[in-house]
C-alpha cells in the first residue's frame, strides 16, 4: 500500500471517528443495571409493573409526578403508579424531567441541550431551543454535559415515559447540583411559568435510605404528609425533626429533596394544586430481595389543577371582614356588659355579609385559645350567625370559664366562614391547612377548622386522630371507621387586618 493511500485511508477512518465522538447524544449509563439493557426484555417489564401499579384515579389536569429512581426490581412497581395517573393520549409541549445529583456538587442546575437522551426503546428528544433559552435567561441554569454523564435519576424516568405516553413529547432534562434552598427557590422561578397543563413536571426522587423496615415507613408517611400539604417550611422542617430523631442507620429523609423543594417553592402558593398520594412501598416489600434490616422507601405522588367547587362566586372584601369583626367584638362587649344583643344596621352592610354561611368565631388570650363555637349550616344571615357563636365562643365553651368583662380588652377575634361540606371517601383528599374536617360516628361528631393544622404541625393522622379522640370522642382510630367530611375556610382576624 502505497503512503498517499495509506494516509487517505487513516483520514477517513479517523474522520468516522470524530464523527461518532461528536454525536452528543446522551447514551444510557445504566441499562442493565437499574434496569434491562434489552428492549424486548424492558418492555416485558415496564408491561409487569403497569399491570401491578395502582389504577388509574381518573385525577384531571395532572401538572407532576414525584416517582422514586431506584433499580426496577425494587421500586418500578411504585414508579408505574404514578405514571398511570397521566392521561397516555395527552400532547405534552415539554416533559420537565428533574433529579437532584447523586455525584456531585455544583452551583445551580445544569440543563442537557447538547443532544437526545437514548435508552433501549429508542430516542427521547430533548427541546434543546427551550432549554438553551432558559440558560441564557437565568443565571441558576448551566449546560454543564458532566452532570449528566452518569446521573441515573433522570435516565431511569425515561422509559416509563416511552411505554405509557402515546404521543410524542420532548424532554427538559434538568439536574439539581445545589444543596441551597435559597437556589432551588431561584429555579422554581424560572420554571414557574411553565408550570400548567401544557407541560408535566417528573419529579424524580427517592425516600428514606437505609432505616430498619418499621423505622421507613414511619419516616417516609411524615415527609409525604409534609409534601402533600404543599409547604416547603413544613417539608424541610419535616426532614430536620427526623434527621434530629437518631434513628438507626438514618442517612436521609429525601434522597431529592431540592428536587421536591423545587417543585413546592412552584406550587405552594396556589390554591388550586392538590397532591394526591397514591402508592408507598420500600425495598423490604420485595420478594427474594428485601432486607427489612437495611431498606430505601418509595412514594407515588400525583399534583394536579382543581377549580374550588366550594367558593364559587363568594367573596368578602376588607370592608366586609372589617365589619363582621367589629359586630363580632360589639356583641361581646354588649351581651356580657349588659346581657343584651346589639342591633345592627343591615342598610350599612354588603349582600355578602348577608349571605347565609357557616361560621365559626375563634377567641385568643395573649396567644392562647379562649374559646371556640361554630356552626356549619345556617338559615340566617353571616352577620347574625357571627353574633350567635361570638356571644357562644365568650359564654359557652365547656372547655373554659364564661369570658369576664375585664378579659374583653385582651381577647383576640378570629372569623372562619366556612364553605359547604363535602364528604370524602378517601383521606388522601385532605389537605392539611387548606381542608378542615368533620368526623361523624353514629350521633358523634367532632371538628377542627384547617388552620389547626397549620398552627399545630400535626400530622394528617394526627390531625384525624385527635379530632376523632378529643372532638369526637369516638377513640383516636376512630376516624378510620366513621364519615369524613372535609370544607374550607375564609379565615381573618383583627390582627391580621389591624383594627384592635
Amino acid at each position: 500500500m502505497n503512503r498517499l493511500k495509506y494516509v487517505s485511508i487513516c483520514f477517513v477512518v479517523l474522520l468516522v471517528l470524530l464523527t461518532c465522538c461528536n454525536s452528543e447524544d446522551r447514551q444510557p449509563a445504566v441499562a442493565g443495571q437499574f434496569y434491562p439493557g434489552n428492549a424486548n426484555e424492558l418492555s416485558s417489564a415496564l408491561s409487569m409493573f403497569f399491570s401491578k401499579a395502582v389504577k388509574s384515579k381518573q385525577i384531571k389536569d395532572v401538572l407532576a409526578v414525584i416517582v422514586p429512581h431506584a433499580g426496577y426490581v425494587f421500586s418500578g412497581e411504585v414508579a408505574a403508579s404514578a405514571f398511570n395517573q397521566l392521561d397516555s393520549n395527552r400532547k405534552y409541549e415539554n416533559v420537565f424531567v428533574i433529579g437532584s445529583s447523586h455525584y456531585m456538587a455544583f452551583d445551580g442546575a445544569s440543563i442537557y441541550v447538547r443532544g437526545d437522551f437514548i435508552t433501549p426503546l429508542g430516542k427521547v428528544k430533548v427541546n434543546k431551543d427551550l432549554g438553551n433559552e432558559l440558560i441564557k435567561k437565568h443565571s441558576v441554569f448551566t449546560d454543564r454535559v458532566d452532570a449528566h454523564l452518569r446521573e441515573h435519576s433522570l435516565e431511569v424516568q425515561l422509559p416509563f415515559l416511552q411505554y405509557i405516553l402515546k404521543k410524542d413529547f420532548k424532554i427538559i432534562p434538568i439536574v439539581i447540583g445545589t444543596q441551597s434552598p435559597e437556589i432551588c427557590k431561584r429555579i422554581a422561578e424560572a420554571l414557574k411559568p411553565f408550570f400548567n397543563t401544557k407541560n408535566l413536571f417528573v419529579i424524580s426522587t427517592d425516600f428514606s435510605h437505609y432505616p430498619k423496615y418499621d423505622d421507613a415507613i414511619k419516616v417516609d408517611k411524615a415527609v409525604a404528609d409534609a409534601i402533600i400539604s404543599n409547604s416547603s417550611d413544613k417539608f424541610m422542617k419535616t426532614i430536620i425533626e427526623y434527621e434530629r430523631k437518631g434513628i438507626y442507620n438514618l442517612q436521609t429523609c429525601v434522597c431529592g429533596w431540592t428536587s421536591v423543594l423545587t417543585l413546592l417553592y412552584i406550587t405552594e402558593n396556589d390554591s388550586k394544586v392538590r397532591y394526591t398520594h397514591i402508592q408507598y412501598k420500600n425495598s423490604g416489600d420485595v420478594d427474594y430481595y428485601g432486607d427489612k434490616d437495611r431498606v430505601v422507601g418509595y412514594n407515588a405522588i400525583c399534583v394536579s389543577i382543581e377549580e374550588s367547587k366550594s367558593r364559587t362566586e363568594f367573596n368578602l372584601n376588607e370592608k366586609d371582614k372589617k365589619d363582621l369583626l367589629r359586630i363580632a367584638r360589639n356583641t361581646i362587649v354588649e351581651y356580657i356588659n349588659n346581657g343584651k344583643i346589639a342591633e345592627i344596621d343591615e342598610g350599612k352592610l354588603s349582600s355578602a355579609v348577608k349571605a347565609k354561611c357557616g361560621t365559626f368565631v375563634t377567641l385568643h388570650k395573649h396567644g392562647q385559645l379562649r374559646g371556640c363555637i361554630g356552626r356549619f349550616d345556617a338559615d340566617e344571615p353571616l352577620y347574625k350567625v357571627v353574633q350567635r357563636m361570638a356571644i357562644a365562643s365568650a359564654t359557652q365553651d365547656f372547655r373554659f370559664s364564661p369570658v369576664t368583662s375585664e378579659e374583653i380588652p385582651e381577647l383576640e377575634i378570629e372569623i372562619s366562614v366556612l364553605t359547604p361540606m363535602r364528604r370524602i371517601s378517601s383521606i388522601d383528599e385532605i389537605q392539611l391547612g387548606k381542608h378542615g374536617i368533620y368526623i361523624k360516628k353514629g350521633n358523634r361528631a367532632g371538628t377542627f377548622l384547617p388552620q389547626v393544622a397549620t398552627e399545630t404541625g400535626w400530622t394528617k393522622e394526627e390531625f384525624l386522630g385527635h379530632c376523632a379522640r378529643d372532638k369526637a370522642g369516638i377513640g383516636w382510630d376512630g376516624w378510620k371507621d366513621a364519615e369524613i367530611y372535609i370544607y374550607e375556610a375564609l379565615v381573618f382576624s383583627e390582627k391580621e387586618l389591624g383594627i384592635k
